[in-house]
């Protein structure tokens, strides 16, 4: 069973990574975007985990809602509230309970990447985070490893791919060519899970 400390193990695992490989994300951004992924989320998991460790919700849907309300009040561009969607949308289908279940968890992610295509109108195959967040969320009910391979390899898989939405789908075919910085910075996201279950490196 997953408790309160799982999911802000999680922001925390998930924060660490989004600050080392910021400068990455920036990098892949860069041609096909703002050049500022990195720092954005940066900025915004660090708030995520202010938060969190100050109000001390004491279940995993209120750490995740109030997850998401910082993304979304911290993050600029169309990161902060394709995250925050993300993770209150998830936050609420789980409830009010003190521990949820794997299953339980993986049934409100989907619930919570649902939220995210429709606010966004991406689909897989249109070379953003969804491209991560679907594959991730079919394998989480194999396990967190599979889970992480599963969005690393949907992230990679972005690079041969024309964008047809967000603010890549303006260069067109010049699109192609660049994995993806929001695929990337999603798959770091569901790569924390395993590390707050205890797997994978820090």
């Amino acid at each position: 069973m997953l408790d309160a400390d799982f999911f802000r193990r999680w922001m925390t695992a998930t924060a660490a990574s989004v600050d080392r490989e910021a400068e990455r994300l920036t990098a892949l951004d860069s041609p096909i975007g703002d050049a500022d992924h990195g720092s954005n989320l940066q900025r915004g998991f660090a708030a995520v985990v202010a938060a969190v460790e100050k109000d001390g919700p004491d279940t995993p849907g209120a750490v995740l809602v109030l997850a998401g309300r910082q993304l979304i009040s911290t993050v600029g561009g169309a990161s902060g509230p394709l995250y925050g969607t993300l993770l209150r949308r998830t936050g609420k289908a789980l409830g009010d309970a003190a521990e949820v279940s794997e299953e339980q968890f993986a049934q409100a992610l989907r619930t919570g990447v649902d939220a995210v295509m429709q606010l966004g109108g991406a689909a897989p195959g249109d070379k953003t985070m969804i491209d991560a967040l679907v594959p991730a969320v079919d394998a989480l009910g194999e396990s967190f490893a599979a889970a992480r391979v599963a969005a690393e390899q949907g992230a990679e898989a972005t690079t041969p791919l024309q964008a047809r939405k967000g603010r890549a789908s303006y260069l067109g075919e010049r699109s192609i060519g660049h994995q993806d910085p929001g695929a990337t910075s999603a798959a770091l996201l569901v790569a924390g899970l395993e590390r707050a279950a205890g797997g994978g490196d820090e």
